[in-house]
């Protein structure tokens, strides 16, 4: 069976234009939420991109 090409998906794109938003937000607050929750954000967007690449790859 051939695997679906998670990058030609639209929500996928679309999770990139927010992972690229996000990091731009996240970059103008203040240095003391460094580690807090601008840490937190970042992480949360790259999650939303990766489990729907990862989702693509899992047989059904």
């Amino acid at each position: 069976m051939k695997r679906h090409n998670f990058k030609k998906l639209h929500i996928w794109m679309e999770a990139m234009d927010l992972i690229d938003n996000n990091y731009k937000i996240t970059n103008s607050l203040p240095d003391f939420e460094k580690f807090g929750l601008r840490s937190q954000m970042n992480r949360c967007v790259v999650s939303i991109a990766s489990n729907i690449a990862e989702g693509t790859s899992k047989k059904k």
